[in-house]
């Protein structure tokens, strides 16, 4: 999870991404983060992120990113 929490917080490092919900309700998040964020999960966690995956609640938090992280990690 720390690695996610750096990737996040390079995009937005006024965000406390450990304990903020609603990326992508509340426009933390914009479509450019989330390419971003799918570039630098496949380059960190050497994971790849199916376009159908590419969804709000998918990224709506850190948990739930790290939860499509490890759900992708063991396919």
């Amino acid at each position: 999870m720390e690695k996610l929490i750096a990737i996040l917080n390079g995009l937005h490092p006024d965000v406390d991404f450990e304990t903020t919900t609603g990326l992508i309700e509340n426009g933390v998040l914009d479509s450019l983060d989330i390419v971003t964020l799918v570039t630098e999960i496949n380059d960190t966690f050497g994971v790849s992120i199916p376009v159908q995956e590419i969804v709000p609640d998918n990224f709506d938090s850190a948990a739930s990113l790290m939860a499509l992280i490890e759900r992708l990690d063991e396919d």
